[in-house]
């Protein structure tokens, strides 16, 4: 069983991303690699379900004060996650350490848009807002922000885009510079965490928490091939922090059975 968490560090507005339409289908792609994944509007949203595996995924752009919990108790749990970042969150000095630590410890980094750009509106018709020479050149200055932490071109073959929101024309944008879009798995709270107290929309952790543990339990495959999108900060406006829950969730789901692996192992299985 395969479950890929990802983590989001940084959602600039409201939950929009959850309106974004599930394709309820499995895609073979173009190779044995992409058997039984499945697709939302071209990106994988959740990989094979055949094994008892999870991958984690954070997004970060202007916070990170959850970084050092959550690289602990997955160090502690023997797991890799998946860090996708903005060149904004990479250029800046206060999160240097951090990420050269993502690094070291061999996690998966990759690319999140250089200034986490807004690609389709809101509202409508989702048609591109930015032009393809807009979107490689920023996401080229994205990559080479990856590549300067000793991250080989190569090695970077996963995008999970800005606000977690697209259309099919940015998956095939991506797919000219090498890349595969990926997205969270739905039907949990997880990619609400960075929801303030003051806020309407607001989740609690323990509400997240439930969630995750309710789609375990009612899922027919589990978390199988799951990609569970968590936030790697939620800055001030939010005191009640995911991070402090992160080792009891990877606890139980340990228990299950479960291995925490980074994205391109849960897509790409040997």
């Amino acid at each position: 069983m395969a479950v890929l968490v990802v983590a989001s560090l940084e959602l600039l507005l409201p939950l929009h991303g959850l309106g974004q339409p599930a394709v309820n289908g499995k895609a073979a792609g173009e190779g044995p690699e992409r058997v039984g994944v499945e697709l939302r509007e071209g990106g994988i949203i959740r990989g094979p379900t055949s094994a008892r595996r999870l991958a984690v995924v954070f997004t970060g752009h202007g916070f990170a004060e959850g970084g050092e919990v959550i690289l602990n108790e997955l160090g502690k749990h023997k797991g890799k996650g998946s860090f996708f970042f903005t060149g904004e969150f990479l250029t800046n000095t206060n999160f240097k350490p951090l990420v050269q630590r993502i690094a070291w410890e061999g996690h998966y980094l990759g690319p999140h848009s250089d200034k986490h750009v807004l690609y389709c509106p809101w509202e409508g018709p989702k048609k591109t807002l930015v032009t393809r020479a807009e979107f490689r050149a920023d996401l080229e200055s994205n990559l080479r922000k990856i590549e300067r932490f000793g991250i080989p071109r190569r090695q970077i073959r996963y995008f999970l885009p800005p606000y977690e929101y697209y259309n099919q024309e940015i998956v095939d944008w991506a797919k000219e510079l090498g890349l595969t879009v990926v997205n969270y798995t739905p039907d949990t709270r997880s990619n609400a965490d960075y929801t303030g107290e003051a806020e309407k929309n607001f989740v609690s952790s323990q509400t997240i928490f439930d969630s995750i543990v309710g789609k375990e339990r009612n899922d027919p495959n589990g978390l199988n091939g799951f990609i569970l999108l968590l936030h790697i900060g939620s800055g001030p406006d939010r005191a009640d922090k995911f991070p402090a829950l992160f080792g009891e969730l990877l606890d139980y789901l340990a228990g299950k059975g479960y291995q925490f692996v980074r994205v391109d192992e849960l897509l790409e299985p040997k």
